[in-house]
């Protein structure tokens, strides 16, 4: 599931993009400043932010800004009347794209599109005598074939992702468990991660690579 944040001030032209772009793998929150913005963006991950430079509270450019200088998502900015010191300032600032309003919503569906293709990460590593390929669904240590189930490849995915930093307990949650429900026993990570560790460790007890990091959460450690 990808994460699209909407910043736009005109609220019913805000509506209209995230209802036309929101779907089955795209989920598309809305705010309408650059405050709103700034707190979800320290609330959780977005894989696309679409921008607009005119903000009640400022200039989409300061947050721009902002990202660009610890990284963040990609970034398409929504500019006024095809404004070149807007699009130019932005493309020097690290903008990924931009679209000039008034714009065709198929037209921003198919830049998000790209964008969201060009951010996908890669689905199939080779790490530590492991091949893990995601699309294929097929996994092996060594030569040795190994069968995962849905959450197990969810929950590896992630980990082997993010290998070598420290996921703690509720992120791991709520990013393998997104079905919808509205509470997930942590114990049931707990067991996900044991599964795992059966099945790809050589020695369950003393993991290698899925490891523990008391008091926070679990890493892949990186080999």
């Amino acid at each position: 599931m990808n994460r699209l944040l909407i910043v736009e001030d005109d609220r019913a032209l805000g509506e209209g993009v995230r209802m036309a772009l929101r779907g089955p793998e795209l989920e598309a929150e809305l705010c309408h400043t650059l405050a709103g913005a700034r707190a979800l963006l320290a609330g959780r991950e977005f894989d696309l932010l679409l921008l607009d430079v005119n903000l009640p509270d400022g200039s989409g450019l300061d947050l721009l800004r902002e990202l660009r200088g610890g990284g963040g998502p990609g970034v398409i900015l929504l500019t006024a009347n095809d404004l070149e010191t807007d699009i130019v300032a932005g493309l020097e600032l690290g903008a990924d794209d931009y679209i000039s309003k008034p714009f065709s919503l198929a037209v921003l569906r198919a830049r998000v599109n790209a964008q969201l293709r060009k951010a996908a990460p890669t689905a199939r590593f080779e790490v530590g005598g492991f091949l893990f390929d995601f699309d294929r669904m097929e996994f092996r240590r060594g030569a040795a074939p190994v069968e995962l189930s849905k959450t197990e490849q969810k929950l590896l995915r992630v980990l082997v992702q993010n290998r070598g930093m420290t996921l703690s307990r509720a992120e791991l949650v709520d990013r393998v468990w997104t079905d919808g429900a509205e509470y997930v026993d942590e114990n049931a990570l707990s067991v996900t991660v044991k599964r795992l560790r059966d099945k790809l460790e050589e020695t369950p007890s003393k993991p290698r690579f899925l490891k523990t990091v008391y008091g926070i959460g679990y890493t892949w450690a990186v080999k």
